[in-house]
């Protein structure tokens, strides 16, 4: 049984960690609320974009378009783009990521597929390396990071770089991995589709009521440059719910941690009361036989 001295610094240790995961609670809880507006914000601009594609692409006549939109005509290479946190303490949220990331893994090799990975994020590159080190081509820093403007910027610069890749016959079909936000304590783990671009289903699609609209320059031209756009929101948009969600999945896990010691401490309290009373009762005992048997 633990001595006194030991319950007593246990319980101080415990007490200890519960102020540190409190204050990183209050952290997370303020750096949700800024990253959950960034997030909402985004969603306008992205799906009105997602709706012209959708209407341009339904206008072109003969299903022909620009190479992003209508690929490469085969499905060979497949480029898998990961993105986790820079951190952990945020439960399962790095986790269930690389668990979505290696069940498309399994599939597309079970299809016989070449497979390529690009993390973005330190948690996931650090899980998906120690199984598939030689499928990695590149990762994505974005531990610097201080605001949505410089997410902004690497979506920028990556979206280029992907674009380039694509470009060059690097890959024919490339798959965007990262926790969808929903809310406070769902975040989903999603693979969606970036290249060849396909438009969400549930995009609203402009009705025309008849008309025949003219496009001046043509809709392959308007295509061609919209759709690199496209994937740049495609990137920052999951980049700032990737961030939403991380914060908030911390929020939660130092929620529980913060819980959890608060029923250990008061678990060691009742043990070491117990144990001070025995001893208390054991030292009365022996002063008690001590004076009678004087």
């Amino acid at each position: 049984m633990p001595s006194l001295k030991d319950l007593k610094g246990r319980i101080t240790s415990v007490k200890s960690t519960q102020k540190i995961t409190k204050a990183k609670q209050m952290v997370a809880a303020a750096k949700l609320r800024r990253a959950q507006e960034a997030a909402e914000m985004a969603k306008p601009y992205a799906k009105r974009l997602a709706g012209v594609i959708a209407n341009l692409t339904s206008a072109a006549s003969g299903g022909q378009g620009p190479k992003l939109l209508t690929g490469t005509g085969k499905s060979e290479t497949h480029l898998l783009i990961v993105m986790t946190a820079e951190r952990g303490l945020c439960g399962g949220f790095n986790a269930n990521t690389v668990k979505k990331a290696r069940e498309e893994i399994t599939r597309l090799r079970a299809e016989g597929k070449t497979v390529k990975i690009i993390t973005i994020g330190k948690k996931g590159r650090e899980q998906l390396v120690r199984t598939y080190a030689d499928l990695m081509v590149s990762h994505v820093d974005t531990s610097s990071t201080r605001n949505s403007e410089d997410l902004a910027e690497i979506a920028l610069d990556f979206g280029k770089e992907l674009t380039a890749g694509f470009e060059a016959g690097d890959f024919d079909v490339a798959t965007l991995i990262y926790s969808q936000f929903r809310n406070v304590i769902s975040q989903v783990p999603t693979a969606k589709q970036m290249i060849p671009a396909e438009p969400p289903e549930d995009t609203p699609v402009i009705d025309l009521k008849g008309a025949t609209y003219i496009y001046e320059p043509s809709e392959d031209a308007i295509l061609e440059a919209l759709l690199p756009r496209y994937i740049n929101t495609l990137i920052l948009s999951a980049l700032l719910e990737s961030a939403a969600g991380e914060q908030a999945a911390s929020m939660t896990a130092m929620d529980n941690a913060t819980r959890n010691a608060g029923e250990l401490i008061d678990k060691l309290t009742l043990q070491y009361n117990r144990a001070r009373q025995a001893q208390i009762t054991k030292e009365l005992i022996e002063i008690i036989s001590g004076a009678e048997a004087l």
